[in-house]
């Protein structure tokens, strides 16, 4: 099923893959242009943190769309390569560089939005967000350094920037009508448990951490069968 929607989307896609192509655009400058623009969502939140009011997901929004739009220049560049004969060794060495400082620049702006209106334990799930998304690519390239494979596991850099991009563009459209205020829980706590449509990003945000962590530690375990065999 994976396969089969990957290459639903390699179909459509294929036009601006050959436009590229016509105005001699590289892989690497494409992997660079994704990266700018994860550069551009990460200060959108730095900017909603900032100049924001705690309940306004405006920014919220915005930075997540810049965020999938980022991630389908992460996806055009390796298509772009196979398709025009430009991959080279150097070039998925550049690609996997830049993918780890993106989702470094991805996560420090939205663990900066968090904490400057106070999300503190939504702030803390995008770090172990981080850290999982971290691990899962250091678990796979140490392996492949070994001469294993190790591409299994759920929560892959694809899945991440939809459910972390995704929920942040929903979270910024369907903010405005969003219950204020709304109470969960109450008589539960000393005070009432308040939500707000920040939930609608915080999480997805802690599925990633979960599945992320989880996947690191699948794909050391599947490392660790390997080798002893």
């Amino acid at each position: 099923m994976k396969e089969q929607a990957q290459q639903l989307i390699y179909t459509m896609v294929h036009p601006l893959i050959r436009g590229m192509m016509t105005i001699g655009m590289t892989p690497n400058l494409v992997t660079t242009i994704g990266f700018a623009i994860n550069i551009v969502a990460a200060g959108v939140f730095i900017i909603g943190g900032e100049l924001g009011v705690r309940g306004d997901f405006e920014y919220v929004g915005w930075g997540g769309g810049l965020i999938l739009l980022a991630g389908l220049f992460d996806m055009l560049d390796g298509r772009l390569a196979r398709v025009s004969g430009q991959s080279s060794t150097y070039g998925a060495l550049f690609d996997s560089v830049l993918d780890r400082y993106s989702e470094l620049v991805m996560f420090l702006g939205i663990g900066w939005y968090l904490i400057a209106h106070d999300y503190l334990l939504s702030s803390f799930m995008a770090f172990l967000a981080l850290v999982g998304s971290m691990m899962v690519s250091y678990v796979r390239a140490r392996a492949e350094g070994l001469g294993l494979s190790c591409s299994v596991g759920l929560m892959q850099r694809p899945e991440r920037i939809v459910l972390v991009g995704g929920s942040a563009l929903i979270c910024g459209l369907v903010a405005p009508m969003f219950p204020p205020n709304l109470v969960v829980m109450e008589g539960v706590f000393a005070q009432p448990f308040r939500v707000d449509a920040s939930i609608v990003l915080s999480l997805p945000l802690s599925v990633v951490a979960v599945l992320a962590n989880y996947t690191a530690i699948v794909r050391l375990n599947h490392c660790r069968r390997l080798l002893e065999q």
